[in-house]
């Protein structure tokens, strides 16, 4: 069947939303078609309970493309002219959320265990999955903090190129923040007025600190990049076990000897082999023997 045919294959079924504009409804077989698509492009594995979140969003999509079935949207996405539209359909299918100041215990942490051996040195840090990007500012004004404006820089990365173009401006609602340390927001961070107002900006000395691109877990850098803390947080319990160990191999190549590696609470790396040593749950480091 041509992409461009407007007929609804047997196996879908419209219905009228109570709007009274016709949709589409997701069949198992549309389900499983995505759920494979976002496994081979990013090694997410999209649990049974997210389909309800697939068809909410890929339904608008449609009705902006003018398409009446899902299967004709993917043919559509799948087609060799198509890149934009297959980061588009990643950008749909990835899940993010977040906030500043997520897991603070974490952030305790680095204050108190690893940035006082970094005073006077330089620091690198990696973002990994970094969603908009709430994570490497909190972890910035943690370091302006800690480090003052030596020579530290972070990188922050996300497959989702919406979310980096997100991150690189810095602009969020005041209510993302409400976690963050008062002194920090007054600090760091530049209040909204006018149109803006409900909003803050990131001060500038800390954005150019650091540094955001659009990469995949699933591959490794191009360059020998290497890092003394990845935050590799809330991103594991989306792969199965064999693409946990791939990006956990990937990760564990780019950081220093000595290096720590962060997990969320809610993850483990038990199965998996890392070389790396627990320091305390979700919380590791890299001592080469």
């Amino acid at each position: 069947m041509s992409i461009l045919d407007p007929a609804v294959p047997p196996h879908s079924a419209l219905a009228v939303s109570d709007a009274g504009t016709e949709v589409v409804s997701l069949t198992d077989e549309d389900f499983d078609a995505f759920r494979r698509f976002i496994y081979d492009a990013a090694g997410i594995s999209l649990a049974p309970h997210k389909r309800q979140m697939v068809n909410a969003r890929l339904q608008k999509r449609l009705r902006q493309l003018k398409m009446r079935s899902f299967e004709q949207y993917l043919s559509h996405a799948l087609a060799s002219d198509q890149s934009l539209e297959r980061q588009h359909l990643v950008d749909l299918l990835t899940t993010n959320e977040t906030y500043f100041y997520r897991e603070p215990a974490h952030f305790d942490y680095l204050s108190d265990q690893i940035l006082p051996a970094f005073r006077g040195r330089s620091f690198r840090a990696w973002s990994a999955a970094c969603s908009s990007g709430e994570e490497v500012y909190t972890l910035a004004m943690l370091l302006a903090e800690g480090l003052g404006m030596g020579d530290w820089q972070i990188l922050g990365s996300d497959i989702s190129q919406r979310m980096i173009e997100q991150a690189r401006r810095g602009l969020y609602p005041l209510e993302r923040a409400k976690r963050l340390p008062n002194a920090w927001l007054t600090k760091y961070c530049l209040k909204g007025v006018r149109s803006q107002a409900g909003n803050l900006l990131i001060d500038p000395r800390l954005s150019k600190r650091v540094q955001f691109e659009m990469h995949n877990l699933k591959q490794g850098f191009s360059d020998q990049r290497q890092f003394d803390l990845v935050l590799l947080r809330n991103v594991l319990i989306y792969f199965d076990q064999p693409t946990k160990q791939l990006v956990l191999d990937g990760v564990v190549r780019c950081l220093r000897p000595g290096g720590h590696l962060i997990i969320s609470h809610v993850e483990s790396l038990h199965g998996l082999v890392s070389g790396l040593r627990m320091v305390r749950p979700s919380i590791f480091r890299h001592l080469p023997t």
